[in-house]
């Protein structure tokens, strides 16, 4: 961990040489989001209501998805350029170095400038909140972090198996795109409203219900049968990750090198 933080020490300190630049940058990232939020407004705003979800509720689910892809960009770009160390033959590089894969991967990129997006998704969740009635405890507060977390650990498995994709492809996959950005947009709405097969998707495939659909129910009281369980599924987030590592280990023993 002390070569973690000395690696983001390092990131932190180059990102704010340029300053005016870091916060123009971090500024955009802040206002560009507010399109998709107007979006959902104008939606409710025609139709009142979507399948019984109001509109601060939905801008809950919204907020704790954009609030995980931000962190995930943050923390794990370094997965989501990794093709372009595939293709220049940097990975070789990283093998014969004496530290996990992961880790090194995880660090080659931090993108600071993304807390503009997640200092908006806060905002909105905060706003959101205080416009739903919710009986809160204790429990639930640890929930709605682990959602946010939990979320962001889906995000990184996604670029992860991007990555790990890169070993086939050498060239990033614009369909990965599918799979980030439009899930993104996808679980921003409960999973209630669209067919059963993207339910069943966003649920047993690529747990994203897991971090906002299904917690909700408990934080909104709707949770039928036992329902501390439903406030234990932003830990699948966390789960996600391992199948998506194994995928890599795979990966890398099959890497042949680019040749170059």
């Amino acid at each position: 961990m002390r070569l973690y933080f000395t690696y983001i020490s390092m990131y932190i300190k180059s990102q704010l040489q340029y300053r005016a630049s870091f916060l123009l940058a971090a500024v955009s990232q802040f206002f560009a989001p507010f399109a998709l939020t107007a979006g959902i407004y104008f939606l409710f705003d025609r139709f009142g209501q979507i399948d019984g979800w109001t509109l601060y509720e939905v801008l809950i689910c919204y907020s704790v998805v954009g609030g995980s892809h931000a962190m995930a960009e943050c923390f794990a770009r370094g997965f989501d350029k990794f093709p372009r160390l595939v293709q220049n033959g940097g990975f070789d590089r990283i093998l014969v170095r004496p530290r996990s894969l992961l880790f090194q991967i995880l660090l080659s990129d931090f993108d600071l400038k993304r807390v503009g997006h997640l200092a908006q998704t806060l905002l909105v969740l905060a706003y959101a909140i205080y416009k739903v009635e919710i009986v809160w405890s204790v429990a639930k507060a640890f929930m709605l972090l682990n959602m946010l977390i939990g979320g962001a650990f889906i995000f990184a498995g996604v670029y992860l198996l991007q990555a790990t994709a890169s070993f086939r492809t050498v060239e990033s996959l614009e369909i990965a795109n599918i799979f980030t950005h439009g899930m993104k947009e996808h679980a921003s709405y409960p999973l209630s409203i669209f067919p059963k097969w993207i339910t069943l998707f966003f649920t047993f495939i690529i747990p994203f219900g897991t971090i906002n659909y299904l917690p909700m129910q408990y934080m909104l009281g709707r949770a039928d049968g036992i329902a501390w369980l439903y406030a234990l599924l932003p830990l699948a987030g966390g789960l996600f990750v391992l199948p998506c590592a194994l995928a890599w280990r795979l990966g890398v023993r099959h890497y042949a090198s680019t040749g170059s």
